[in-house]
């Protein structure tokens, strides 16, 4: 992203933990339009704290949030989706007791405008096309990587500006990765902007535009993509080199 561009979301000096425990040491990343922009690191690294706290569900103990230029640090979470910012938890978290139908309409909650939320149920629908014939099966009978695939959907249905995917990979069949990771590039080229958190730190930075590497509640590393495939340190850290 040019310095000079303004980001579609900044992060400025996170600060945040769990009971007695911080986690995040003064995290700073920024996300520009249309960007697809990777968190990478080992477990505990901070990765999903950073995205619970920019989606406002956890507590930030300081720092500051903006997104669209506006300041969110302090709203709550169903404020952030309606400012168009939705995120796709870790372990999927679909409804299970409710159809894969109900599901994607739990993502429609906050609109009232029937046109567009069947045209976007429509686009999930093409997306993942194993949604609509199991549109009447309960979700918690899904496979693994089609609840995945449903809980893209459902973030999908608020229509967000920007998406937090965090280990979309996570506990599902190789096969059905990659179509998660097409549909990922798929939504990128209709200019949706990501944010990614993801295991496979190969395969995450192969997708994306630039990276940050978290250590311990801090940013230690960020560049391009491309240029961190390239890293000494991030190949023997996280590539397996």
């Amino acid at each position: 992203m040019s310095p000079m561009a303004t980001p579609l979301l900044a992060v400025r000096d996170l600060r945040a933990g769990y009971g007695a425990i911080d986690v995040l040491h003064g995290i700073s990343i920024e996300v520009a339009k249309g960007e697809i922009v990777s968190l990478i690191g080992a477990n505990g690294a901070g990765k999903t704290s950073t995205l619970m706290c920019i989606s406002r569900v956890l507590r930030i103990r300081g720092g500051s949030i903006s997104f669209q230029g506006e300041n969110i640090t302090d709203l709550l979470p169903d404020t952030v989706v309606r400012r168009g910012l939705a995120q796709v938890p870790e372990g999927r978290k679909i409804f299970p007791r409710l159809t894969v139908g109900e599901n994607l309409e739990m993502g429609a909650y906050i609109r009232s405008d029937a046109e567009g939320i069947e045209a976007d149920r429509a686009r999930v629908f093409t997306l993942f096309p194993v949604l609509k014939e199991r549109l009447s099966q309960l979700g918690g009978t899904l496979s693994g990587g089609e609840q995945q695939m449903l809980a893209i959907g459902r973030a999908l249905m608020s229509r967000p500006t920007m998406l937090m995917m965090d280990e979309p990979s996570m506990g599902i069949a190789p096969i059905l990765v990659a179509r998660i990771f097409e549909a990922v590039k798929e939504l990128r080229s209709e200019g949706m902007t990501i944010l990614l958190v993801e295991q496979n730190a190969r395969a995450a930075l192969k997708l994306a535009d630039r990276g940050y590497v978290l250590e311990t509640g801090h940013v230690v590393m960020t560049d391009s993509g491309a240029e961190l495939l390239k890293s000494s340190r991030v190949r023997e850290a996280y590539l397996g080199d």
